[in-house]
């Protein structure tokens, strides 16, 4: 093993033992408990959570800044086992939807077996999708990239002094405007539905990502009324109770698609009628897919096996596990597109499949549900940090290793801190769906109360949920198979070059007219302020960058990936990151007084 000199001499020298030991130890005991208090805290207030890839990756940082610019892969590695650990700890939601159900809850050392087992079982699925997801269709994935940046620029001293003030305002104001409106109680950003995290997710993607979402919500608004009228929403449902399905849908027909064509490729490959040679693969790419279809497959078996120690027939464990496979694919491209991870809805989707074929138990609903639940999660996390690696060219076998580490120590970390937080603040054992009027302060439990009512319906399932995803996926087939034809005509894309009019008419069919199914889904996933401010940052970043290639500004010598706009995006995220960890640790601090 080649080891490399640290540029401190106390610190280990780079690949020696002590070096991987540093990492894991700072990853395990401080990058990962801070991340996973701030994602507990923000699933048990909010509803939903910040990954700890941007906060580990800052953090991680500076204990790698003495090697230099080699030191970034160091820093991968503990984000990549942090965020493990941090979403992870977000799963606590699991355990406060049994206390609000008032099921039996299981024993500690069964919640970490199971945890630990689904969470291994994330981990192989969401890397034998990378090669589809980071490799071919190289999505952006916004926080991923955001941590390349900052990996980049704290471990490299050069693209540090040119980056630094981008970077430092987005993350001043990301901070700022968060607190300011989850602390201080600033009227104005929450009438607005500001987020600084989704305004600079849109920043990252540019407007032919973040216009879709605004199109399919204000769709979303104007079908409502009639949603209500025919008894599809409530008098007070939002659209995406209805639109989060449609898109999942949607999401669903355009891999169909995609997952179409690759296969063909690798059919014409396999039988010799491919042509075209193969490209060489990096050494750090290289990943033994026998040995990891080999670790999915033993790790799927272990899950049906803790389940059933649960409770949990055989027949439904295996659905999850099936669903589990599909939904970590959709969920991946999701996130690689527009940096939402629909987990909740993921599991909604697969309860309500359970339900049809029978299923009637909410415990075992809420169990077999929590396969999905949290394979999203971490499958999810495995390919946005598949996707730095792909930026900073780190050796994914290792990065993987450093994962698993994570997942071990994220489901011990989750059912303790999730104990800490019901024992801190007895709210959250409130079952706010049937006693609404004793919801308080911050803590709204939005996924617990979504997780309550699928559960509570179990008895009376019924096939609309089914028929709205059946129309999207129709929606999305058709919608992508027009897509890939355009995308492959010679004609179309000559035309679209023409002429600045054609390029604007080409921004309208792409955006507008035919939007992709994975940008455009975001816009049913979310509320429409959500939609909005990150389709409205993905507009600011596009204006931005034509000023700038108008006034023919020259590089400044950083990567194409580092322009201005990604890394004020990227700040955006990390300081809503860092206020969130700060909410968490005031408020476990107010606990011990």
């Amino acid at each position: 093993m080649s080891t490399a000199p640290a540029r401190f001499g106390f610190l280990p020298a780079i690949n020696s033992r002590g070096y991987y030991l540093l990492l894991a130890l700072v990853a395990i005991f401080v990058l990962g408990p801070l991340g996973g208090v701030a994602a507990a805290y923000m699933n048990f207030s909010l509803g939903f959570f910040i990954g700890g890839q941007v906060l580990a990756g800052i953090l991680g940082s500076l204990v790698t800044i003495g090697y230099g610019a080699e030191g970034r892969h160091g820093a991968n590695y503990m984000q990549s086992m942090a965020a493990s650990v941090a979403g992870m700890a977000a799963m606590g939601v699991l355990i406060q939807t049994m206390i609000w159900l008032g099921l039996a809850e299981p024993p500690t050392w069964q919640l970490i077996a199971y945890f630990l087992c689904i969470g291994m079982l994330g981990v192989g699925l969401g890397m034998l999708y990378t090669p589809l997801v980071v490799d071919r269709m190289q999505l952006k994935y916004p926080s991923g990239l955001a941590v390349a940046n900052i990996l980049r620029a704290l471990s490299d001293p050069t693209v540090l002094k040119r980056s630094i003030a981008r970077l430092g305002t987005g993350l001043g104001l990301g901070a700022g405007l968060t607190l300011a409106a989850e602390k201080a109680g600033v009227a104005f950003l929450g009438a607005i539905g500001f987020s600084a995290s989704n305004f600079g997710a849109g920043m990252i993607v540019g407007a032919r990502i973040g216009v879709p979402p605004i199109v399919v919500g204000l769709i979303g608004l104007a079908l409502t009324p009639w949603l209500r009228e025919v008894g599809l929403l409530g008098p007070n449902d939002p659209w995406r109770k209805v639109g989060f399905l449609i898109s999942l849908g949607t999401i669903l027909g355009a891999a169909a698609v995609d997952l179409t064509l690759v296969f063909r490729e690798a059919l014409g490959r396999h039988r010799g009628t491919d042509t075209r040679p193969p490209v060489p693969q990096e050494e750090w790419k290289k990943v033994d897919t026998r040995k990891l279809v080999i670790w999915t497959v033993f790790w799927a078996i272990a899950v049906v096996a803790v389940s059933a120690s649960l409770g949990v027939p055989v027949g439904y464990a295996v659905l999850g596990v099936a669903l589990a496979s599909v939904f970590v694919l959709i969920n991946g491209i999701s996130i690689g597109i527009s940096d939402s991870n629909p987990i909740s809805s993921a599991f909604v989707v697969g309860v309500t499949v359970m339900a049809l074929a029978g299923l009637t138990n909410p415990i075992v609903g809420l169990l077999a549900g929590a396969i999905l639940l949290i394979s999203t999660v971490v499958g999810g996390d495995m390919q946005q940090d598949r996707s730095t690696g792909w930026r900073l060219g780190t050796n994914r076998t290792i990065q993987f290793r450093y994962q698993v580490i994570g997942i071990f120590m994220g489901a011990i970390f989750a059912v303790a801190i999730t104990k800490l937080f019901l024992a801190a603040y007895p709210v959250l054992k409130v079952d706010t769906f049937l006693h609404p009027e004793m919801k308080t302060g911050n803590w709204q439990s939005a996924m617990t109360y979504k997780f309550a009512g699928v559960l509570r319906g179990l008895a009376s399932a019924e096939t609309t949920t089914l028929k709205l995803m059946g129309l999207g996926i129709v929606i999305g087939l058709v919608i992508q198979i027009i897509r890939v034809a355009l995308k492959r005509s010679v004609a179309y894309q000559a035309w679209r070059e023409r002429s600045n009019g054609t390029k604007v008419a080409d921004f309208i069919i792409d955006t507008i007219l035919l939007p992709g199914p994975y940008a455009s889904s975001l816009g049913g996933f979310v509320e429409f302020p959500t939609a909005f401010w990150y389709g409205f940052g993905g507009i600011f970043s596009s204006i931005w960058q034509w000023v700038v290639a108008r006034s023919k500004a020259k590089s400044d010598g950083q990567p194409e990936d580092m322009d201005t706009t990604s890394l004020i995006g990227g700040g955006l995220i990390a300081g809503e990151a860092l206020a969130f960890l700060t909410l968490g640790i005031i408020g476990l601090l107010a606990l011990a007084r």
